[in-house]
């Protein structure tokens, strides 16, 4: 080993904490690793310490030194290559890297894989940063959110890119600070519970959208400091609003600078050629058989929710985890699995309100289910497979969409199989894949009929909800990432009036424990008709816990209307229609049902009684049970039959 130089003073990493980070339990690895303003024995100065197993020597150089390390080469404190080093005077704000030199004598210079700030782009230093001092503000939030049952509430997601939400011009991104003042009222004003943030890990290409990164605990410096993003979190927080930071455990980029071959041979990634390259992103995928790429991952999700107080991860490319390319075979990556359990077991451990989202493409087994039980221990999953379904359903002609009958009903099959959220995601809408408004077939009033049906349907079927931005006012283009959203079309009246649709929406569903309180239950679900495909008219019931609290809810995916169409009911003597996506108001042809509808004791669907009502044309339509003045249903004659089936919950 090095003989330490007389300006190294070490307090860090201790033997315990060497020994944990190589079995793969630091989980606090960023407090040994990277750089550290301190006061070391009366002096200050900054501490570094970084894992380079490969290299015979490590230098940290910077504007500092000139970028020459020749006074500040590292120790090498054990022989699995943990490097530190205490330099006097040096202070936060200033830049560097680590030379590294490989025993072939080649030397380059990386970023620090713990740095907690980096420069802007294109420029790839790291920054020294003091992480600490935020004054927090959300006490109450997390107060709050410890007295809520996660799977019996609303949860809505609105999907963002800050980096085209809204921006300056051209050039100019909004800051974080600004964001908080421009995006917290428009996500209170739509009622969505929580945004997602697409990957905010330092990344060098705008056009990665963060999914490609090489700083994981470095906040892209695009949008400010990390004490700016802590300022927009904590101001979400007080506003209402949860916060899942979207974070890809998988992969990394492959630029010089970052992870990939850090000290001249894999360290982060596999040694394998064959699972290391990820020929798909063109990035490398992390080993996540080796201890110390598992204290990093583990120890970046602990990091996020205690610097910067997130409430969930939506944890990117699971399938590309669970199955890797072995020898051009796919196979189970069974370190995969054994690090996504550890990873959730950890995370829950430390706060059973965190949101583990899978974004799993998959049909592996439990994967909301708990660790202990076999299961990957997430607690949701995206329903892709419901996604896939119904988009490939409304860009099908109407007249079409018989033969297309069960993309709408198989969801039903498996909709309990796991805690499922439902994505309309970036993903669906970029590519060439066009915007969701414009997925929809037909002239301009349908596709518009039809998105407001599209939505209704997604706020009326079990499971959570997403939204990637710009479905909301119906945005005609697909997501161009480099120019902000196309606000001019609020100016345009069908746009301003789906908006409207938009937050009536939201606001139903907020409100109504039948669309929420059982999602994860089948007791929360029923059939009224799910085989009318010649008509493509689907019925069912939403219920709450308390047997009042039911809708019915009836969809019709053409543009036929019916007048006196017959529905089986429950047995109440009258319902409300209390929504309806076909109103004038919305921008609908006005055919709706303005007057209580009185059911009759004649059985129907297999329900006791039925109602006849107006079908509206690609329309959606909404309806009670009529309360009497004391609060129960009027004339409730029979009990709805419900199975007792148990809802699964993944811890």
């Amino acid at each position: 080993m090095k003989e330490r130089g007389e300006n190294v003073i070490l307090t860090h990493p201790t033997d315990y904490e060497v020994h944990l980070f190589h079995e793969g339990n630091l989980y606090e690895s960023y407090n040994v690793f990277g750089a550290h303003p301190e006061t070391q024995k009366g002096v200050k100065g900054t501490r570094f310490s970084v894992w380079a197993p490969h290299a015979i020597e490590v230098k940290v150089v910077g504007n500092f030194n000139k970028w020459d390390g020749s006074n500040h080469g590292m120790t090498k404190v054990n022989n699995e290559g943990i490097w530190s080093i205490f330099i006097p005077g040096l202070l936060e704000n200033e830049i560097y890297k680590y030379q590294i030199e490989t025993a072939a004598g080649n030397k380059f210079l990386k970023a620090d894989p713990y740095a907690f700030y980096s420069e802007v782009r294109p420029h790839t230093a790291s920054v020294i940063y003091n992480i600490e001092g935020y004054d927090w503000q959300d006490q109450q939030w997390f107060k709050n959110k410890k007295k809520k049952r996660i799977y019996e509430e609303p949860l809505a997601i609105y999907e963002i890119h800050l980096g085209s939400w809204r921006k300056k011009d051209e050039e100019t991104f909004y800051t974080y600070r600004e964001l908080a003042a421009e995006l917290i009222p428009y996500v209170l004003e739509h009622h969505f519970t929580h945004i997602e943030i697409m990957p905010l890990v330092e990344h060098p290409y705008d056009r990665s959208w963060g999914y490609q990164g090489t700083g994981y605990y470095s906040t892209t410096s695009r949008y400010g400091s990390p004490h700016d993003l802590m300022y927009f979190i904590d101001q979400c927080h007080q506003s209402g609003i949860g916060v899942i930071l979207d974070w890809v455990p998988g992969h990394f980029c492959k630029d010089a600078h970052g992870l990939y071959m850090f000290d001249g041979r894999p360290t982060y990634e596999y040694k394998d050629i064959f699972v290391r390259e990820n020929e798909v992103w063109g990035t490398a995928n992390f080993d996540l058989g080796k201890g110390e790429v598992k204290s990093f991952l583990i120890s970046n999700a602990l990091f996020w929710m205690k610097y910067y107080h997130v409430d969930g991860f939506r944890v990117d490319a699971v399938a590309n985890m669970l199955y890797w390319n072995a020898g051009g075979i796919s196979q189970k990556n069974e370190y995969a699995v054994s690090f996504l359990r550890n990873l959730n077991e950890v995370v829950f451990e430390t706060d059973p309100t965190v949101l583990m989202i899978a974004e799993d493409s998959t049909d592996w087994p439990l994967v909301t289910g708990p660790a202990y039980e076999g299961g990957l221990g997430f607690n949701y999953k995206w329903n892709m497979g419901w996604m896939n379904d119904i988009l490939k359903y409304m860009e099908e002609e109407p007249q079409n969409r018989k033969s297309l009958h069960d993309k709408v009903t198989f969801s039903l099959m498996y909709a309990y199989s796991e805690n499922f959220i439902l994505p309309f995601s970036h993903d669906e809408v970029v590519h060439g894949k066009k915007s969701l408004l414009n997925k929809m077939p037909g002239d301009y009033w349908r596709k518009f009929a039809q998105l407001r049906l599209l939505f209704g349907y997604l706020m009326t079927h079990p499971g959570k909800k997403l939204l990637f931005m710009g479905g909301e006012f119906g945005q005609f283009d697909e997501w161009k990432d480099l120019e902000d959203l196309d606000w001019v079309l609020h100016d345009f009246e069908m746009h301003r009036v789906l908006n409207d649709y938009f937050k009536e929406l939201m606001q139903l569903y907020k409100r109504t424990k039948a669309l929420w309180e059982l999602d994860h239950s089948n007791e929360g679900f029923e059939w009224i008709d799910a085989n009318n495909k010649d008509q493509s008219i689907f019925s069912y019931i939403r219920k709450g816990k308390k047997e009042s609290d039911l809708l019915i809810i009836v969809c019709n995916f053409t543009e036929v209307v019916y007048e006196n169409f017959k529905v089986g009911v429950p047995s109440y003597a009258y319902y409300n229609e209390i929504f309806n996506s076909d109103a004038v108001s919305f921008g609908g042809s006005g055919q709706i049902n303005k007057k209580k509808i009185k059911s009759l004791e004649k059985p129907f669907h297999n329900q006791p009684s039925h109602l006849e009502m107006t079908i509206p044309p690609f329309g959606i339509s909404i309806l009670q049970p009529v309360k009497t003045r004391k609060g129960s249903i009027s004339n409730g004659k029979e009990k709805t039959v419900r199975s007792h089936a148990v809802s699964r919950r993944s811890r």
